[in-house]
């Protein structure tokens, strides 16, 4: 392993891609792999003994690859098994969780709504974050399904049912400061909801923090390559996903510019 290697990066299905096109942003130099996980998506609906046996299936292949780094995009696996997954490989395992921390860091008592899966809302990870927040700020959870489902149907320009479905998680936790979201999913739906929303509402995602995490790790292994342009390898366990996992991705680079 050295500063060729690829990072691996592995999602439930194609959420993850909005990670993977964070991790490219900041770092162009990276060899990555993405692994969806299509065929058994959605996750947020399975058990936490399903998604462990899933995430050390993905994981064995990337490390089979030559993963240096594996990024676990995915709040739900987070949620599920992030320990385990760290205690079986050698190499670093970056988790997601929603970036509650960022949405409270502010001196006066906030309001916000978390979009996640209903997973990550039930779990113990979940709630130990949660009360590190909300005896200050008031914080409201909500199950967001449908978003995760419009995403892997290849439905984003939808915009009858992306509208139908936002308005009805809106209104959820209608009068909020803030909107964490804590799924990657639903960083597609980022450019949609701001237009639909006042702009006194906040929209927070962890995506750009944990490509940071990323990159000072690298730089703390000596593993950053810092050579030209790197490559993006595409696995699925549905291969006929390639195609949608790539046109997600321009549509990613494409919001960026």
């Amino acid at each position: 392993m050295d500063s060729k290697s690829p990072i691996g990066v592995f999602d439930s299905g194609l959420g993850g891609i909005s990670v993977l096109s964070a991790i490219h942003t900041l770092l162009p130099g990276e060899n990555l792999i993405y692994f969806g996980d299509s065929q058994y998506n959605p996750y947020g609906t399975k058990t936490k003994e399903e998604i462990t046996q899933r995430c050390l299936a993905i994981c064995d292949e990337l490390i089979r690859r030559g993963a240096k780094m594996i990024v676990v995009a995915c709040n739900t696996a987070t949620s599920a098994c992030v320990n385990q997954l760290r205690d079986t490989y050698d190499v670093d395992i970056i988790g997601m969780e929603p970036a509650l921390k960022v949405a409270c860091d502010r001196p006066q008592p906030q309001r916000v709504a978390v979009w996640a899966t209903d997973f990550t809302l039930k779990e113990e990870k979940f709630a130990a974050l949660m009360h590190r927040f909300d005896e200050k700020h008031e914080i409201h959870k909500v199950a967001c399904p449908q978003l995760v489902r419009i995403v892997e149907e290849d439905d984003l320009d939808n915009d009858v049912r992306a509208q139908a479905a936002m308005n009805a998680y809106l209104a959820q936790a209608p009068d909020v400061d803030s909107i964490v979201l804590g799924c990657t999913h639903f960083v597609f739906f980022k450019k949609k909801l701001a237009q639909r929303l006042q702009d006194s509402i906040e929209l927070i995602d962890g995506n750009e923090g944990t490509a940071r995490h990323v990159k000072a790790l690298l730089e703390q292994r000596g593993l950053l390559n810092r050579g030209e342009a790197g490559t993006i390898a595409w696995m699925n366990t549905l291969p006929e996903k390639i195609g949608l996992s790539k046109r997600l991705f321009n549509r990613m680079e494409d919001s960026i510019e």
